[in-house]
């Protein structure tokens, strides 16, 4: 008997999508059916020409749910990759059908929504995993290793400096709209936070320096870590020895010394199929940390505490 499963896919025009098509074939799985409003979803031809494909969500449902008739084609994940503020309903509509759920960050802005997911997993027996793909990078695991490794009463010292440049089509789109991507610490940073609790242990501070629409920047100390963090969209962020040649800058110093992790995320998703797939993946519980720290965030008023818990870019922002 093949251990082969179905999938559903909701956003199949986005930018991550092609990284869970990608996954779930390589995997030997069957993406049964996709949805996007858009229709410019012609990365499926070099994927999965064969799976079925709605630009209406309930033309989509009806026939996701028409597949719970034969075992045989019932789905046994829906896969989710729709704008953030449409993660909840997108992710109680596949626990409903019957299928378990893996979605992209951030699952719910809020934690009251999350604990409703907890509710209708409960409802459904169906359950939801978060793709939080930098718990599976090589050099976050050697750092998590070297930290746990350190005498008990280490603070490690960190800057993270991340800017990954977009143009003006991002204001214009669903990411520049705070309602709909709730802001840009959320949108760009969510799974910088996941990581920094994956590494140093629990948030005990959290102060937001600087925010707006293409920038922010704040304070964050864990037990393991105090952490001056510093995100942008804006290219003109960028180190001037790095202008003209990336558009990104990945920078995360630990006591003066720069981890390297640019390199080695194409396969994440692959992994992160792969351990939810065998059980281990992360569940509600495993996200709660960093949802809980992005609403603090975006919901913060900005304060200045002194330079020492600034990061450095901020006294040009002030």
């Amino acid at each position: 008997m093949s251990n082969s499963k179905n999938f559903a896919l909701i956003g199949a025009a986005g930018y991550i999508a092609p990284r869970h098509m990608h996954a779930i074939k390589n995997l030997g799985h069957h993406l049964a059916v996709a949805y996007d409003i858009n229709d410019s979803v012609g990365i499926i031809d070099s994927i999965s020409p064969q799976s079925e494909f709605f630009t209406d969500f309930e033309r989509f449902y009806d026939y996701a749910h028409r597949l719970k008739r034969d075992p045989a084609t019932a789905l046994d994940y829906v896969s989710i990759c729709s704008p953030n503020y449409l993660h909840h309903p997108h992710i109680t509509a596949g626990l409903r059908l019957g299928a378990d759920v893996i979605c992209e960050k951030p699952l719910v802005p809020t934690p009251e929504l999350l604990d409703d997911l907890a509710l209708v997993e409960r409802e459904t027996g169906k359950r939801v995993y978060n793709i939080l793909q930098l718990r599976h990078h090589d050099a976050i695991l050697a750092l998590r290793q070297k930290v746990a490794a350190a005498p008990a009463n280490t603070k490690f010292d960190v800057t993270l400096t991340y800017i990954t440049s977009r143009g003006k089509w991002y204001l214009e789109s669903w990411k520049g709209d705070p309602r709909q991507s709730f802001g840009v610490a959320t949108n760009i940073g969510v799974h910088f936070y996941d990581m920094l609790h994956f590494v140093f242990g629990k948030l005990q501070d959290n102060v937001v320096h600087y925010s707006g629409e293409t920038k922010a920047a704040g304070y964050l100390e864990y037990e393991r870590a105090r952490v001056r963090w510093f995100l942008s969209i804006d290219a003109n962020d960028l180190p001037d020895d790095v202008k003209g040649r990336k558009t990104t800058y990945r920078s995360i110093d630990i006591n003066g010394e720069e981890l390297e992790f640019s390199e080695g995320f194409t396969e994440l998703h692959k992994v992160s199929y792969e351990e939810i797939l065998a059980g281990r993946g992360y569940g509600l519980e495993d996200a709660r940390h960093c949802i809980e720290t992005v609403n603090v965030i975006r919901t913060a008023s900005c304060v200045s505490d002194g330079e020492a818990r600034m990061h450095p870019v901020v006294a040009h922002l002030l």
